[in-house]
């Protein structure tokens, strides 16, 4: 199943498309993953973004700064091969640094695609 979104442009996404697009390709890539939300949350359980080692992403897991956050350990995602956890949310001091000040939190979770 694919995740189609729309951007704010109005265009279509399909992250997991341009996914395995980028993969035949024959980049190197992380798939971040929201798999949990607390409270207000802009992005839903499920919502993904594609990044490649030269930082290119497409998608959206959240939006604003926490987004750039994202893609930075999915950067060390991809050159380590190990999977990490990130949890983003307004009781975290890191929330007012990365733009997650709703009062939400979102667990993402990042993980290397495999050649």
């Amino acid at each position: 199943m694919s995740d189609t979104r729309t951007d704010p442009g109005n265009r279509t996404l399909d992250v997991l498309g341009t996914a395995e697009k980028w993969h035949r390709e024959g980049r190197d890539l992380a798939i971040a993953t929201v798999v949990q939300t607390w409270g207000s949350a802009p992005r839903p359980v499920g919502s993904h973004l594609v990044i490649d080692a030269e930082g290119n992403f497409e998608g959206s897991v959240s939006g604003g700064c926490v987004e750039g956050a994202v893609v930075g350990e999915a950067l060390d995602v991809i050159e380590s091969g190990e999977a990490r956890m990130l949890e983003f949310g307004v009781a975290d001091e890191t929330a007012w640094r990365v733009g997650l000040s709703c009062g939400g939190k979102i667990r993402v979770y990042v993980e290397k695609l495999d050649s």
